[in-house]
């Protein structure tokens, strides 16, 4: 057994999400992260509903949740993780979308359906992280990419 099957698994509601990541309405696109295996993988939850304000015009008469929110929602699931792994919640950090390879969607993604994120990482070292995620919607796979970002941390920020 590796140490993220030995570990305990961490989660984080929406209260705790807020402090790990800058993201807010309308733009906060995860309402809970569960399953964390800091340092290995973690599955994000989002509830889609139809109050969205994409869904106004994406489209009025059939609401379809766009592929790049889908995508969107898999990096802050990831930003989640990446804070966890690093012990660093209410430090601040941003987390910077820099690739975003092997996309594929699968499945319309709709109001009523729970969005499951699930997040690996294939490579964390220093600022620059790299991931792998699927989004599913009642265990079939409706998007999957491969992503990396970058961890800017306050001090950083002032730098720039």
């Amino acid at each position: 057994m590796g140490e993220a099957e030995t570990s305990e698994l961490k989660e984080a509601d929406l209260g705790r999400i807020k402090r790990m990541i800058p993201h807010r309405y309308p733009f906060l696109l995860i309402d809970h992260v569960k399953d964390i295996a800091v340092g290995d993988c973690a599955v994000g939850i989002k509830n889609v509903t139809a109050n969205e304000p994409h869904f106004q015009g994406h489209f009025p008469d059939k609401p379809v949740m766009p592929g790049v929110l889908i995508v969107e929602a898999m990096a802050q699931t990831s930003g989640v993780l990446v804070v966890e792994t690093l012990e660093m919640i209410d430090q601040g950090l941003l987390v910077y979308f820099m690739t975003l390879d092997k996309t594929r969607f699968r499945k319309i993604v709709a109001p009523g359906d729970v969005l499951e994120l699930h997040v690996k990482i294939l490579r964390g070292r220093g600022k620059i992280w790299k991931f792998w995620g699927e989004a599913k919607v009642d265990g079939e796979v409706a998007a999957e990419a491969e992503f990396s970002a970058m961890i800017i941390t306050p001090d950083d920020e002032k730098r720039r």
